[in-house]
């Protein structure tokens, strides 16, 4: 990539004056933004609140926040607890506990109070920003000795934007040459300082504090946009929870980066995101693979509906669309497909990312035909989370993306498939986890790459393919490799299916070999109405469909990664904040 083509030149107008390292902190990256479209729109909401904040009047709010936890003795090195639902307030905080110079842990709201309480007992925080629902159940004793909770809703008196209503005027214009001297996280805080703990169980257990940096962040933040072509006229949908890296990064971060307008969702409820996408006039849609997949089975039952003929000519169009896209880099179906998009609020739509986890490559092949510009990523909390994305103008379906630049990843100890653990270096790699050197060290090999516990291999242009977690994987009779989420992906599509979850069981002891197994958990609303006599399906009819299910997939997989057996489950599994299921979690 040419010098003139970096999304970060423009910074270099900014160096020695705002910032003196390689990339700014985030308090005087939202600085630089700031002073560059003061009067654009910065956080939105529309229900129920319908509140709009400009960047000016953001960093207003963000200022006098800043100063309300000076003022009660936050200082650098302390630690601030940030969770609640995405809101406007949740990235005031956010940001004005950096630019008091302390350190943001972001917690995950769908967690117990007891739990919340339990993660900022062992992190030590210092202060609290927090919904209201939940405000007098997190150490309502102040066991932790808070020196500040400020609550993030209007049922308060502490709530957040009465804080900065009380200081507005004093920044309503950008600071200029003069930042607020009383600051520290403006002008005294260094790129290389740390910026969030980010706790994360992910798919596999503990939970483990993952320390980034400003450095982490800001440089993840401009180096995934060489993919991304991000525009100043671009809005951002914060529907996953803020607290989670993927979201944190993609969103909040890169837009504010970049001057963009951030429409914030409550509800992961499709009727409220379409709604949301519409009215908002969403241009960069971000979310997770569940949602994506839910989104185009709807689409396409409609078109089915409307009969055999219009479907195949529909399907037939699609196929044609994606072949011109692919080999002349036109999209025929933004016009072909504008009223089909339409259904799902995509007409403002520029473009679509996936991450957070696998995604089948057909439903990232039809959004593309639709006249999408669908493309996807890969990356960890460890990572800030950004290692690869899949650019526009030259994406692989069945791969995660490109490894962006600045970016070492090598495979390791590959097998004769070139399957191996991806490892990585570069600029965004964390620090360590939090109080736990032995997990960090364990985290990185002896020559210092960062241990994904991923597994895949890299294609001649550098392009990444995933074929499962290391953890995860089964050793069948026959000594192969078998990784569940290569078969778990088959059944992504099947409007029957609520969660499945493929892992391996002890076939013969003696051996040590495993066969392998599928935990269902069907779609019983699906079944309400697909019994024989158009009633709700009895036991044996749910059951008698997953395995039908299971037969067809198994027909289409390989002989050794065939599903020997099968669990149909009444409850759900137990799954993380991007509807992953936890493996851990089922016995």
């Amino acid at each position: 990539m040419s010098r003139d083509r970096e999304p970060w030149r423009f910074l270099e107008q900014y160096h020695g004056s705002h910032f003196t390292g390689q990339w700014p902190t985030l308090p005087q990256l939202f600085r630089i933004t700031t002073e560059r479209h003061p009067d654009r729109r910065c956080f939105s909401i529309y229900e129920p609140d319908n509140l709009f904040l400009s960047y000016r009047e953001a960093w207003s709010a963000i200022v006098a926040v800043a100063r309300r936890l000076a003022g009660a003795g936050i200082k650098p090195g302390d630690l601030v607890a940030v969770t609640g639902k995405n809101s406007p307030e949740w990235t005031v905080a956010y940001l004005a506990t950096l630019m008091a110079g302390a350190t943001v842990v972001p917690l995950d709201y769908q967690l117990k109070s007891e739990e919340i309480y339990a993660l900022m007992e062992f992190a030590g925080v210092r202060a609290l920003f927090v919904d209201e629902e939940k405000y007098d159940e997190i150490d309502p004793k102040n066991k932790l000795k808070l020196r500040e909770r400020i609550a993030l809703s209007k049922a308060k008196p502490n709530y957040i934007m009465e804080i900065a209503a009380e200081g507005h005027g004093d920044e309503s214009v950008p600071a200029g040459e003069s930042p607020p001297e009383d600051l520290p996280g403006l002008t005294q805080t260094q790129e290389h300082d740390l910026a969030a703990i980010l706790f994360t169980s992910g798919t596999t257990g503990n939970q483990k504090g993952v320390m980034l940096t400003h450095h982490n962040f800001v440089s993840d933040c401009f180096l995934a946009q060489e993919k991304m072509n991000i525009e100043l006229d671009d809005v951002f949908y914060a529907l996953l929870p803020l607290h989670h890296s993927y979201c944190m990064l993609a969103v909040f971060i890169e837009a504010v980066s970049c001057g963009c307008e951030i429409v914030f969702a409550k509800k992961l409820v499709v009727n409220q995101i379409l709604k949301d996408l519409k009215q908002g006039q969403v241009t960069m849609f971000l979310a997770i693979p569940m949602l994506f997949n839910k989104m185009l089975k709807g689409l396409m039952r409609g078109v089915r509906e409307k009969g055999v003929v219009v479907y195949g000519i529909v399907r037939a169009l699609m196929e044609v669309s994606g072949a011109v896209k692919k080999a002349f880099g036109v999209n025929p179906g933004k016009v072909l497909f504008k009223g089909i998009r339409s259904k799902l609020s995509l007409e403002s739509n520029r473009i679509c990312i996936c991450g957070g986890g696998p995604l089948p490559s057909t439903t990232f092949k039809a959004f593309n035909q639709l006249g999408v510009d669908f493309v996807q990523g890969y990356g960890l909390t460890e990572t800030a989370p950004i290692l690869t994305l899949n650019p526009v103008d030259h994406y692989k379906e069945q791969s995660v993306g490109q490894v962006l630049v600045g970016v070492e990843m090598r495979i390791d100890q590959p097998d004769e498939r070139g399957n191996g653990e991806i490892v990585v270096k570069g600029p965004m790699v964390m620090q360590g986890y939090y109080k736990n050197e032995r997990a960090t060290a364990e985290a990185f090999t002896e020559d210092g790459w960062l241990r994904t516990g991923d597994v895949g291999y890299l294609d001649s242009e550098n392009y990444l393919y995933l074929t499962g977690r290391k953890k995860s994987m089964i050793v069948t009779e026959g000594g192969k490799n078998v990784f569940p989420e290569e078969i778990e992906d088959h059944f992504q599509l099947y409007d029957e299916l609520e969660q499945i979850m493929v892992r391996g069981y002890v076939k013969n002891e003696q051996m040590r070999t495993e066969g392998i197994e599928a935990l269902i958990y069907p779609n019983y609303e699906f079944f309400k109405t697909a019994g024989a006599d158009g009633g709700a399906a009895t036991g044996e009819e749910i059951k008698a469909r997953v395995e039908e299910i299971v037969a067809q997939v198994n027909r289409d997989l390989m002989p050794y990664k065939r599903i020997e057996r099968t669990e149909v489950l009444e409850e759900p599994m137990e799954m993380t904040t991007t509807k992953k299921v936890k493996r851990h979690k089922v016995e």
